[in-house]
């Protein structure tokens, strides 16, 4: 996997490199940047798998280089290090679409867990680019196959209808008629579902903390999130975890 460090301190952009190196051959770190001007360049031209990057930088900070490159479409993974603790941060993190909050010091545990947190994704990516939304819908009109991966890539992320309507070059009205056609139901409907159907996953298959998961499937409000999954479910997540506990080896 590729590798960038996106650290404004010399120091701590060489130890993340070093611990990095030590823990894994498979890991490849192929670019090093001070602030998130230079980053972005670096990132649209070599394309890292993903980016441990600071937030408080010069020029550019790590949410809004993070926010730019979602804006290119780049799929990016994105580890943030940060030594401000406060949950706003996080929540942002996660919106973006962010595999983990590291907090400084780190330690080499923290590091481990997120590479091992970067391979399990990039596994979980192969595995719907063999499978996938546009699986389910073969016959489906092209521009719904589009909007059916940019779903799967993007579900994490603040994604309606007008923007995707107009990124596939079509107006929302015409959109709308469309994905409602080829797949019986609602975009925002079935935008719901797919969340909720991710958010069950990790319920079950991950370690994610109970509290992380809306932000993680593309909810910005908690309670809200949590009655549209009973909703959607006919069960409260605690009601959810405990019984699929049950169930699991």
């Amino acid at each position: 996997m590729k590798l960038m460090i996106v650290e404004d301190e010399q120091r701590a952009r060489r130890g993340l490199k070093n611990i990095i190196l030590t823990l894994s051959s498979d890991h490849e770190i192929i670019a090093e940047a001070s602030n998130g001007k230079d980053a972005l360049e670096l990132i649209k031209t070599l394309k890292p798998d993903a980016v441990f990057t600071d937030i408080r930088m010069p020029y550019m900070d790590g949410l809004t280089l993070i926010r730019e490159v979602r804006n290119l479409g780049m799929e990016t993974k994105f580890v943030i290090i940060s030594a401000y603790e406060e949950f706003e941060y996080a929540r942002q993190a996660m919106t973006l679409g962010v595999t983990q909050y590291l907090v400084k010091p780190l330690i080499m545990e923290d590091i481990e867990e997120a590479l091992e947190g970067l391979d399990k994704k990039e596994t979980r990516k192969k595995e719907s680019e063999e499978g996938g939304l546009t699986r389910r819908y073969p016959d489906a009109h092209p521009l719904v196959l589009r909007a059916l991966k940019l779903i799967e890539t993007r579900y994490s992320q603040t994604l309606n209808q007008r923007d995707l309507a107009a990124e596939l070059g079509i107006s929302p009205e015409y959109f709308s008629s469309l994905f409602s056609k080829n797949v019986g139901e609602s975009f925002v409907r079935f935008l719901r579902n797919y969340r909720i159907e991710i958010a069950k996953s990790l319920y079950c298959h991950s370690d994610i903390s109970r509290e992380e998961v809306p932000y993680k499937v593309g909810f910005l409000d908690e309670k809200y999130y949590s009655r549209v999954f009973k909703e959607v479910t006919g069960m409260s997540v605690g009601e959810y975890i405990r019984e699929n506990k049950q169930r699991m080896p």
